[in-house]
This record gives structure tokens, C-alpha cells and sequence, in this order.
């Protein structure tokens, strides 16, 4: 399928590996020029000079630190100045660390951090959206914000408050064919999963393949999902087939919410 996307310009944030990086591959596999964002700069340079080599879009990068106060105005203007403009953002963050939501600390640099610059960082995108009459903004959250991931309080709670933003959002700027839609990742396999993953079986006095193991029979499916299947569902959520999606959630999880 042409998803019609040949030549628009991305923007995706935290995009220097994990489940960024896979959407902005599959991006530029549809011909869209991206730029890939994150603190590794070689990490950066090196998916970026690779994804330009497959094409047909081209990719390029730029070094933020989303956690400085200045964060959101730096990374548009390198997007702008690098692509042009942004057609397509994609909000994505890192995860806090791990533990009990009753011992969880440093609750405002969190939310500055994964909510804050998510919201100011699309606020500077929309108008430009909007003038031209064609965006796509999509955020990515977590599993946890519907079924409440253990020793991931942190996460849960700052992670749900984007729903909220993302559903007004979406009712505010349809009408200027912008849409606004939130998915959620379940177990993908990536160096994150596999972080989580050793840090419950030091909890759990069990190795971290036990814990995996584990986890997998949870999943209907019976495994943990390909960077590549969630990227690709991601790719049609911010493209022109998908006009009239806006304003809702999508899972990505091998069946593993077992909420209707």
C-alpha cells in the first residue's frame, strides 16, 4: 500500500534506537525525510547515515537533551532548519527508572521531562500544521496507562496524562486536517524490555530469561512483538490513509491488555 507520505517531513523524538529508531526506519522507507533526536550523537550519526543509504527518504539528526529547560524550542528549530518544516511529529520519551510508585522521587523532572516537552514541543509544530492544512501528530505511551505495569508507578501515572491531552487535542485541530492519536507499545523487544526485564529478575532472585520467559506466557500471542510490526502500525497512523483517525488509542501488544 502507497501510504502517501513520499516526501513529508518527520520529526521523532528519542529516535537514536528502540522503537524511535524503528519508526523512523520505516519512515524513510516510505520515502519521508525524518530527523532522529537523542543525547548519543554517534548512535545518532550512525542510524542516520544508515537510513539514508536504504532511501529513499534521507535522515538527519540532531543532539537534544529533552530534559533541559530549552529542550522544545532547540529541536524544532533544528527540524525547521534541517527539513524545512514538520509534517509528521512523533512523540516519543524515555521511561523513568523503575521501582514503587511510594518510594518514586523527582516527580516534576519527570513530568517536565515526558509530559511537558511532549506539549510544548507539538504546540510550536501545530500552527504551521494547520496553515498548510495536513499533520499528523502521534504519541507514544505505554501498555501501563490502560493495565498498570508493576514497579513502574512513575511511568503509569505521568504516561496517562497524555491521553487526556492527546483526545482534546485531537477534538481542537481536526478541522484543519490534523490528526492526534496515542499508541501503546506491550512487551516489544527492545534494550528498554530488556532493562525491565533484568531489573525484576535481581527483584525476583531469578535470571532474566526466567523473567522473560515468564512474561511471554502472559501474552496471547506468545511472544514479545518485532520493533519492525510496531513501527509499521505506526507508519499508517501518520499517514494520508489514515485521514480520518484521530483522537484515538491503539494497542500494539500481541493481546496482552486484556481489557475490552
Amino acid at each position: 500500500m502507497d501510504l502517501g507520505i513520499t516526501d513529508k517531513r518527520a520529526l521523532v523524538l528519542a529516535s537514536s534506537r528502540g522503537l524511535g529508531l524503528g519508526i523512523a526506519e520505516a519512515l524513510v522507507a516510505e520515502g519521508v525525510h525524518v530527523m532522529l533526536t537523542g543525547r548519543n550523537e554517534a548512535a545518532l550519526k550512525e542510524a542516520s547515515e544508515r537510513l539514508t543509504a536504504a532511501g529513499p527518504g534521507r535522515a538527519v539528526f540532531a543532539v537534544v537533551d529533552m530534559s533541559a529547560p530549552d529542550a522544545a524550542d532547540t529541536v524544532v528549530t533544528a527540524a525547521i532548519d534541517a527539513l524545512g518544516g514538520v509534517d509528521i511529529l512523533v512523540n516519543n520519551t524515555g521511561g523513568p527508572k523503575p521501582g514503587p510508585i511510594t518510594a518514586s522521587t523527582g516527580w516534576t523532572d519527570a513530568f517536565d521531562t515526558m509530559v511537558e516537552r511532549v506539549i510544548s514541543v507539538t504546540n510550536l509544530l501545530l500552527p504551521h500544521m494547520r496553515e498548510r492544512g495536513w499533520g499528523r501528530i502521534l504519541t507514544l505511551t505505554s501498555s501501563g496507562v490502560e493495565q498498570p505495569i508493576p514497579n513502574l508507578g512513575m511511568s503509569n501515572t505521568l504516561r496517562a496524562a497524555l491521553l487526556g491531552w492527546s483526545k482534546t487535542l485531537a477534538s481542537e485541530v481536526a478541522g484543519d486536517g490534523v490528526t492526534s492519536n496515542i499508541l501503546l507499545p506491550g512487551r516489544i523487544h527492545t534494550d528498554r524490555v530488556d532493562e525491565l526485564d533484568a531489573n525484576a529478575a535481581k527483584r525476583q532472585g531469578k535470571t532474566p530469561e526466567e523473567v522473560a520467559t515468564a512474561s511471554r506466557a502472559t501474552i496471547p500471542a506468545g511472544r514479545y512483538g518485532k520493533v519492525e510490526e510496531f513501527a509499521a502500525v505506526a507508519a499508517f497512523l501518520v499517514s494520508d490513509k489514515a485521514s480520518y483517525v484521530t483522537g484515538a488509542k491503539f494497542r500494539c501488544d500481541g493481546g496482552m491488555i486484556r481489557s475490552i
